[in-house]
């Protein structure tokens, strides 16, 4: 009975255009091309500052490479075997093509946050930024790599000296990757000090790390319910029976940047409906985070961004929860990719679901359709309620796509969802317009609002983060918020208030219009709102309110 091994372990019966390498080659193979050829952000940051003459620069540089491929092959041989090593590089070697297109190409940092911020994208959305545009990167990053994976052909030993063999190579990649860092500690250490999110730019470590980290957040998360917020909850005088029903409409805008807004002072006025109405305009407003996985929940939460704990956050029940504990009718309509977990037992409903005439298409709506049906509601309030209205707004990177034709004002547009396939100057328009319709979104809420005098009504419109039009080479957003430009942390929020609703609140209005110049935040809109709908709880922090000091009857602590 012959012993001999199959054709495909066998290196003198190979087939055509196949080669037999070992296990560990195959994995070493791959991981020197990712760090070679994916990894151009990476060493860009690591060598800033340092002179391509310079022979110390090099010798930095080839330390680091050869570190990160025995780090990387360390990691990974646990996972690899003759049965697995082609299934789990498979995987990798298309994730990480993918991954590489927005680090090289976005500016795009793949820490958790941007993570989650990806996973929890609807299909829409994610199709936006997976063009046509990425079809040669996943040809040559993608493409050619599986076609060589795919005719590699692994050895088969026998059991016993393949384990030999492998923990030898772990050992050997773990005693290089431990010299490597040793021999370039030093200016390593300095490097990753000074500059910690640089090692979400280490494709795949990021990804990988950035998954595992998410996923451990969310299974503590679904561990048991979330904690309690605002148990003490109660409404104030102003809810007493007989009183003008009252309606807080709060607008949650989408990318939204405050240097392109108009009210702000910028050179093209993208606010001209707004600002011919008498709305108080934030001019100094700063973000939770880059990008709306983190903002949304961290702006409704009672810690915001200046104690941020984002399990503890993600953790616990939201600004709606105290409200409707007090007895506030809580309702929250969603034109976009759903409310975090902000309004989670709450009423929601989503724009599609309300399906406004002439306002969706292709999966998507206009944020006119957030207001389908308010004439309706309006005449219905009773009590308190706090109407929440998530826009899609400037959500990129299809700018385009999100205002219809006769707002298409500043031309000519980007119409590419390859940012990069375009002119600064068309990206900057397509987003200018963008603003122009969600100005045009709330000066016509304000009129709905205004003609509707038997209901004491308020609006507050607050962007959850900014965006990046190609400035330094970045575009869209979800950069680490400690190096995040301001383009991308600086939004705009707008106040308006019905004279029965100011007059009930005893808002002194002139003297919300001076504190508008000052610097605001997220972290204000929790207790501001608390302050705005008379609701009291020991979570109120009167030195977060912007109201207080303006007249406004306080909820105080109990």
């Amino acid at each position: 009975m012959s012993s001999a091994l199959p054709p495909y372990s066998d290196p003198r019966r190979l087939r055509p255009f196949t080669f037999s390498i070992s296990v560990e080659g195959l994995l070493l193979l791959c991981c020197v091309f990712w760090v070679a050829v994916i990894n151009r952000p990476f060493f860009q940051a690591a060598l800033a500052g340092r002179a391509l003459a310079d022979a110390n620069a090099w010798g930095f540089a080839l330390a680091l490479g050869v570190g990160l491929v025995c780090l990387h092959a360390l990691l990974l041989a646990p996972f690899c075997n003759r049965y697995t090593v082609k299934s789990v590089l498979g995987l990798l070697i298309v994730a990480t093509a993918i991954a590489g297109h927005f680090t090289n190409y976005l500016g795009v940092y793949l820490d958790p946050s941007m993570l989650r911020n990806t996973l929890r994208t609807d299909v829409h959305e994610a199709s936006e930024l997976f063009s046509w545009a990425m079809l040669p990167n996943l040809l040559v990053f993608a493409a050619l790599p599986l076609l060589v994976l795919w005719r590699a052909r692994p050895r088969r030993l026998p059991w016993l000296r393949s384990l030999v063999i492998r923990l030898g190579f772990m050992a050997l990649m773990a005693a290089l990757t431990v010299g490597m860092v040793l021999a370039i500690f030093q200016p390593l250490a300095s490097a990753m000090r000074n500059h910690k999110e640089m090692r979400y730019l280490i494709t795949p470590a990021n990804y990988l790390w950035s998954l595992g980290s998410v996923a451990a957040v969310d299974l503590r998360g679904q561990a048991g319910p979330k904690r309690v917020l605002g148990e003490d909850a109660a409404a104030g005088p102003s809810h007493a029976a007989g009183g003008k029903p009252r309606l807080l409409v709060l607008v949650v805008g989408e990318t939204a940047r405050a240097a392109n807004w108009g009210m702000n002072g910028y050179a093209r006025q993208t606010t001209p409906q707004l600002a011919t109405l008498p709305v108080i305009n934030f001019s100094d407003v700063t973000a939770c985070g880059t990008n709306t996985e983190v903002s949304l929940p961290c702006m409704f939460a009672p810690i915001g961004r200046r104690d941020h704990d984002e399990a503890r956050i993600r953790g616990s029940q939201t600004l709606l929860h105290v409200l409707a504990r007090a007895g506030v009718a809580v309702d929250w309509r969603d034109n976009q990719s759903g409310c975090k977990g902000v309004c989670d037992g709450l009423p929601a409903t989503s724009v599609m679901a309300l399906a406004p005439p002439g306002l969706c298409e292709r999966g998507r709506c206009m944020d006119e359709g957030l207001l389908h049906g308010l004439d309706a509601l309006l005449k219905n309030v009773r009590g308190t309620q706090l109407l929440v209205l998530h826009q899609l707004g400037s959500h990129g990177p299809a700018y385009f796509r999100r205002y219809p034709k006769e707002f298409a004002r500043f031309a000519p547009v980007c119409q590419n969802d390859d940012l990069r396939l375009c002119s600064r100057e068309e990206i900057v328009n397509a987003y200018d317009n963008s603003l122009l319709y969600t100005d045009h979104v709330l000066a016509l809420l304000l009129k709905k609002l205004q003609a509707n005098p038997a209901v004491d009504s308020a609006m507050v419109y607050l962007s959850d983060h900014g965006e990046s039009l190609g400035e330094n080479n970045l575009y869209l957003h979800g950069i680490p918020y400690a190096i995040a430009p301001d383009v991308q942390k600086k939004v705009p929020m707008v106040m308006w208030f019905s004279d029965g609703f100011s007059n009930q609140a005893g808002l002194d209005l002139a003297c919300l219009r001076k504190r508008a110049n000052l610097p605001a935040a997220h972290d204000h809109l929790f207790h501001t709102t608390l302050a705005l709908l008379d609701v009291r709880t020991r979570l109120y922090e009167p030195a977060w309110d912007l109201t207080h000091g303006c007249g406004v009857g306080r909820p105080m602590k109990p």
